[in-house]
């Protein structure tokens, strides 16, 4: 059986340089479109989950989807410190546990016009020992019971005003930044920190929103769920904190994730049809040629087989053109607001080997749908037809 080489398939391609490259363009672009908007959703994704440590454990007032929306008595918040499941701190014998309290805060971005919501986490004295992936970049922790406030890195960096020693004036008081810290590509590196008890007295509340507390080493997570379903005086819930997090992307990476396919997909008629206006060129200037292959004994099946296989090579190098360029959006930060809590949340795009190979499929999909039709075109030709046109 005979069967045609590949470089036939590759000097063929580049016979026709102005209209190969241009189609490979629209398709690159395409891609790009659809990996941008897979890795903006996992970099969200991963952000969230990075902020979660598998040693702590959330609880919120059940039915609560974020702790916006908890609200947990300070009698409540009593009891759960006197769990035994809690691990303590060697340096001064208590739980390692705290009350922490969320809300939003406005703040004008550097642009001195913009503005928009950041979360403001009220924090326990143990807050900063349980979250061992934030480290002061300068100043301290804001102390228990003052007007301090530390901000995270993406906070200092896009927000106008944010800088250590100055001050922000909400709730009727004046607060101080006494620190600057990092949080890595958590979602932490976009809050601000202050004392539990002023942030409730200055959004005037008298509930946190939830306790946080390291579990010991011989506690699990279903151990502590048990606990809490028993303990009728507590109306709340128990999440490990990288489930919790986990949870809180869901809704914005799956709209994410949506709309990037919707515009990928509307894109993607439009480099359909190049490709096949493309390979439809090529048949019509191939047609003696074609003739010439069926005379030497090559069926219907070998010239289809060729014809796909040149759009095949489009798509595929449209792929990896539209691939590379997606991936120096790694080195962006952008911002958007989490769903969950109505606050702006910075982020970086994140390319995964699924997220790269899913847009060569993709891509490869554009070249075959492109160039199907012209195929099946070319391998019906009559060869007496054919030949008649050389």
């Amino acid at each position: 059986m005979k069967t045609l080489p590949l470089s036939y398939s590759l000097k063929n391609i580049m016979r026709r340089k102005t209209t190969t490259l241009l189609t490979i363009g629209g398709m690159s672009l395409v891609v790009f479109v659809f990996a941008t908007t897979l890795m903006m959703a996992r970099g969200l994704e991963k952000a969230l989950e990075a902020s979660g440590s598998e040693h702590n454990v959330v609880l919120l007032r059940k039915g609560s989807s974020s702790e916006v929306m908890s609200s947990i008595e300070r009698s409540e918040a009593a009891i759960v410190e006197m769990f035994p499941e809690i691990a303590i701190d060697p340096a001064d014998g208590k739980p390692l546990a705290a009350r922490e309290i969320s809300s939003l805060l406005m703040l004008t971005k550097k642009d001195g016009k913009t503005k928009a919501n950041v979360s403001i986490r009220g924090i326990g004295e143990k807050s900063h020992k349980i979250r061992e992936q934030v480290k002061m970049l300068a100043g301290r922790m804001p102390r228990q019971g003052v007007t301090e406030l530390a901000v995270g890195n993406n906070i200092a960096q896009r927000f106008s005003g944010i800088a250590l020693g100055s001050t922000i004036s909400w709730g009727g008081e004046e607060w101080l930044i006494v620190g600057i810290f990092d949080a890595g590509s958590t979602s932490f590196n976009s809050e601000v920190w202050a004392d539990n008890n002023g942030v409730m007295r200055s959004f005037r509340r008298n509930a946190y929103s939830a306790v946080i507390f390291r579990k010991n080493e011989a506690a699990s997570i279903e151990q502590i769920q048990r606990r809490m379903e028993d303990e009728h005086r507590l109306p709340l819930e128990a999440k490990d904190e990288v489930t919790y997090y986990r949870d809180q992307s869901k809704m914005m990476a799956i709209f994410l994730r949506v709309l990037g396919i919707f515009f990928s997909v509307s894109f993607s008629i439009g480099a359909i049809i190049g490709a096949m206006i493309t390979a439809q060129n090529a048949v019509a200037n191939r047609v003696a040629e074609i003739g010439t292959l069926r005379a030497l004994g090559f069926q219907r099946w070998d010239i289809l087989q060729t014809f796909l296989l040149e759009a095949v090579i489009m798509g595929a190098c449209g792929g990896m053109i539209g691939v590379f360029f997606a991936s120096l959006m790694q080195f962006v930060d952008i911002s958007t607001v989490n769903f969950q809590t109505f606050s702006e949340i910075s982020f970086g795009f994140t390319l995964t080997p699924g997220i790269a190979l899913s847009s060569l499929i993709f891509a490869i999909f554009m070249g075959i749908a492109g160039g199907i039709l012209p195929s099946w075109r070319a391998s019906r030709l009559n060869i007496v037809d054919a030949l008649r046109d050389a």
